[in-house]
């Protein structure tokens, strides 16, 4: 998510529906949690995102159908505007970013709920945590919203426990039966507690008017990490 451009097209997107803390909390515009996710800095911008998403999205579509997928993506971009707007409260945000991301956390939760259908597991997790740590650490540059990747994958990563279970194989009088297993109900479970209690506090602390920086001193290094090439005041 791009949070600094021009301010005659910061402006123009903030009337489209950008994402922007004052507007949300003050103004009573919580629908730009929503609205800044279809928005983009740019064609750039843009289709970055749409890329991502098709490498992405494509395969969990095939294999999981497109209300499943088209839910963890929604909710976590959502979760990532939740998470931006506590952590970043001066500036404008737009993009997909955090619901691109989410589907990425959703790929992780998958393979480990499902591990014992997939065969080369361990290339498949390192290959997947590659990817999102080097996606992650383009984040800590000056001008992009890491708050709302984290918040996009945190939110798909949990949504990936309840909505992409599959059934194991186990053997039942010694004929082969798919079933799920129990530890796939205890991660449900706990991913369901989770998800519930981050949105309740999330949203209580952001409509309160809260500034999660205050109860972090350290967050707003995951966002912005200085150097002697730039700054990261805003």
């Amino acid at each position: 998510m791009v949070v600094e451009l021009h301010a005659l097209f910061l402006y123009r997107l903030l009337k489209m529906g950008g994402l922007k803390w004052d507007n949300v909390v003050n103004g009573n515009q919580g629908w730009r949690l929503i609205t800044c996710m279809w928005l983009h800095a740019g064609v750039i911008h843009l289709l970055a995102n749409m890329l991502s998403l098709v490498f992405i999205g494509i395969r969990l579509e095939q294999q999981f159908g497109f209300v499943k997928v088209g839910a963890i993506y929604l909710i976590s971009g959502f979760g990532g505007s939740v998470l931006s707007s506590l952590f970043i409260q001066n500036n404008i945000s737009v993009g997909a970013s955090g619901a691109v991301f989410g589907l990425l956390g959703a790929m992780l939760s998958e393979l480990l709920t499902n591990w014992t259908i997939y065969t080369n597991k361990a290339a498949a997790l390192f290959t997947l945590l590659f990817i999102v740590a080097i996606n992650l650490a383009v984040g800590i540059l000056p001008h992009v919203d890491n708050f709302a990747h984290i918040g996009g994958f945190l939110t798909g990563f949990l949504l990936g426990f309840i909505l992409l279970i599959r059934p194991q194989f186990g053997w039942v009088e010694r004929r082969a039966k798919s079933k799920h297993m129990g530890y796939q109900y205890v991660l449900l479970l706990i991913a369901l507690v989770l998800l519930i209690a981050g949105f309740v506090v999330g949203l209580i602390m952001l409509f309160r008017g809260e500034n999660a920086n205050d109860h972090c001193s350290w967050c707003h290094y995951l966002s912005c990490v200085p150097t002697s090439r730039w700054k990261c005041t805003n």
